[in-house]
């Protein structure tokens, strides 16, 4: 799912990394914490979509992270993890501004439906099928054509002209698109969203539809 934005706070190393690679095979960007206080850090700097938050995390516990990131003005959707599936410590992570809950162990699936339906709750309606001109992108089914010739894009590919199409004409910068196709891991000096970019151009084919904005970045429609 292009474009979902994750911060997993989990102090299991083992489990946060295996589940930062099954959701990156899902095609999202993933950011990991292993405690308390450099979750909360990771959550007031960065603009996620989805924030998976164990409940017992050493140096902050995740109540009081949750609690903090609401103050704060957080308009990221938190899914809170716990070892402990009773009914009243569902009702305390809910009542601290948590979003969903999830009791551990679970199912991987489980876990990616709960961030996808958060992530949907957080965003704006956004029509099954983007389209400009010839150009139509289908991201329920995940295809892109232009005047009825199929595209065959990877997924950052893919991941870039949706932001764009989205985005209705409005310039998206490099960081932008960096920060929500990739992940932190990433560099912000890397050349990928140029490459990108470059690639999708020679697939979009002639005329050219995606402008560069100097100093701003991209745009198609504008």
């Amino acid at each position: 799912m292009d474009g979902v934005r994750v911060l997993v706070i989990e102090d299991d190393r083992e489990l946060a990394e295996a589940i930062a690679l099954g959701l990156r095979r899902e095609r999202m960007a993933v950011d990991l914490a292993f405690d308390g206080p450099s979750g909360l850090e990771h959550g007031l700097v960065n603009d996620y979509d989805v924030i998976v938050l164990d409940r017992d995390l050493p140096g902050l516990h995740g109540d009081d992270v949750c609690a903090q990131l609401i103050q704060a003005g957080s308009r990221s959707r938190v899914l809170m993890l716990t070892a402990a599936g009773t009914i009243q410590d569902r009702v305390e992570g809910l009542g601290l501004g948590a979003d969903d809950y999830l009791p551990k162990p679970f199912a991987f699936a489980e876990l990616v439906a709960r961030i996808e339906a958060l992530f949907r709750r957080s965003q704006p309606a956004v029509p099954p099928v983007l389209a400009y001109d010839e150009l139509e992108l289908d991201t329920a089914r995940r295809r892109a054509s232009r005047g009825g010739r199929a595209l065959d894009l990877g997924p950052k590919e893919f991941g870039v002209l949706e932001m764009l199409l989205a985005a209705k004409g409005r310039v998206v910068s490099a960081e932008e698109l960096l920060e929500r196709v990739w992940d932190e891991m990433a560099d912000p000096f890397t050349t990928a969203v140029k490459v990108a970019v470059s690639r999708l151009r020679r697939k979009l084919g002639d005329p050219p539809l995606i402008e560069t904005v100097a100093q701003a970045g991209y745009r198609i429609g504008g």
